[in-house]
């Protein structure tokens, strides 16, 4: 632009010409399929020798949920001895695969279907697993007492767990696995440790009421 020699520019010609806005460009949700560049994905979930006979068992009770309600794939590749799962074009959720998986692998740790199923439904379980070693080194007898001071007679202590922290617990040998949410598998894996560790029932039950009172006041 030109501009005669003592006259000022005027504001009309210095002003910028105005930027019309683009229009936002409007997407579809992506299918979980097509998250991934159309590649399936896959889970492998291996099955213990001791589990195979309850795998057959219940079988169909696995594969309902999985394959109808979640979208996903599942076999038993006998040779292998492993669970295979995966995605199909019309899983609803990409994160259903991973549910899958979660929930046969609790099933393999020994958890009832009922309890397990539980992982398909909810966002916010988990499954915790430790040793008793990790708590305390024992051996011989005094191994064997851990064990059957976390059991109770006939279980009662196990179940007192369960029921006050609403979590499931497995003990299978010197492994213990315990399913629920994250406040909860602390309040039952610090009971659990403090059992362990020597701590009567009594005082263990003491202390567990006053946590999971302090729990249900604050939720």
């Amino acid at each position: 632009m030109e501009v005669e020699a003592g006259r000022a520019p005027s504001a009309a010609a210095s002003a910028p010409a105005p930027v019309l806005a683009a229009a936002r460009p409007q997407f579809e949700a992506l299918k979980p399929h097509e998250m991934s560049d159309g590649k399936i994905q896959f889970r492998k979930v291996p099955v213990p020798s001791h589990r195979y006979a309850p795998l057959k068992r219940n079988w169909m009770e696995i594969y309902t949920p999985v394959y109808e309600q979640m979208k996903i794939d599942l076999r038993m590749n006998l040779k292998a001895r492993r669970v295979e799962l995966k995605t199909r074009s019309d899983t609803p959720d990409v994160s259903n695969l991973q549910k899958c998986a979660d929930f046969v692998h609790a099933f393999m740790l020994g958890f009832d279907i009922a309890d397990a199923i539980a992982l398909l439904r909810l966002d916010d379980l988990y499954v915790d697993s430790f040793e008793i070693k990790d708590v305390k080194t024992l051996r011989g007898e005094h191994l064997s007492r851990a064990i059957g001071r976390l059991s109770g007679k006939g279980g009662k202590t196990k179940f007192a767990i369960e029921n006050s922290t609403r979590t499931r617990i497995v003990i299978a040998d010197t492994k213990i696995h315990i399913l629920g949410s994250f406040l909860n598998i602390k309040v039952a894996r610090d009971s659990l440790s403090s059992l362990i560790l020597g701590s009567p029932a009594a005082k263990v039950y003491s202390k567990l009421r006053a946590v999971t009172a302090r729990l249900a006041e604050k939720y």
